[in-house]
């Protein structure tokens, strides 16, 4: 018996749908709840405008939200997230994206002059990575150095220890999780992360889900049980 040929019009349009449905299923996914039942978003102003209450009845129990960045940006819609993630009965942290040229003591400043002090909120949050960052590399000795004077800066301030965030590769190149002893937000899609000097506290699993009340897509994070 002779076998049949597909034609390749069936096989394109098998392929584009196989691709659609996994298109489909990789901004829909987000860890099982049962393995992590705390789980929430970190957003800044390129998720523009938030319907927090939607969110919040989307599954997401916490948000942290970008304050400020190096020495002189503050998220233009930090206030508003602030406040609608509260509104909305979320638990909510700030979180600072950190410049490898600019000075920590006026970055942490810039961070202070912007979130309120103390309260019930989340510890803040440090993010460190090369993607958005500047070209420069400076010594190991010299970024180490620059951060401790960020996070004791900042800690006088919220008056909880600092979450510290940090891609692989930044991770690899300055062995931040070796020398800083604070609880790390590591990032991996799908499989939790298999990098840092300990267990990790917070996952950032997806950095594209999608979620109801966020048009743009967001990353999603869980907490370790």
């Amino acid at each position: 018996m002779r076998g049949r040929n597909i034609p390749w019009g069936a096989w394109a349009l098998a392929i584009a749908f196989l691709s659609a449905a996994i298109g489909w299923w990789s901004v829909h996914w987000r860890p099982g709840l049962t393995d992590y039942p705390v789980q929430g978003v970190d957003v800044s102003d390129a998720q523009g405008e938030i319907a927090w209450p939607t969110v919040e009845a989307a599954g997401a129990d916490f948000a942290y939200i970008k304050a400020t960045e190096g020495a002189d940006i503050s998220d233009p819609r930090f206030t508003e997230n602030w406040e609608g993630a509260e509104k909305a009965g979320m638990r909510r942290g700030a979180y600072h994206f950190f410049s490898l040229c600019r000075n920590a003591a006026e970055q942490a400043t810039n961070f202070i002059s912007i979130v309120p002090r103390g309260g019930d909120s989340l510890p803040a949050a440090i993010d460190l990575e090369f993607s958005g960052n500047c070209k420069d590399r400076p010594a190991r000795a010299a970024v180490l150095r620059e951060l401790k004077i960020f996070i004791e800066m900042a800690e006088a301030h919220t008056g909880k220890p600092l979450v510290v965030q940090v891609a692989r590769d930044f991770d690899d190149y300055y062995m931040i999780s070796d020398a800083i002893d604070r609880p790390l937000w590591l990032k991996r899609f799908l499989l939790p992360p298999s990098y840092g000097a300990r267990e990790w506290a917070m996952w950032q699993a997806s950095t594209f889900r999608r979620v109801n009340g966020i048009e743009a897509p967001v990353h999603w994070n869980v907490i370790h049980p």
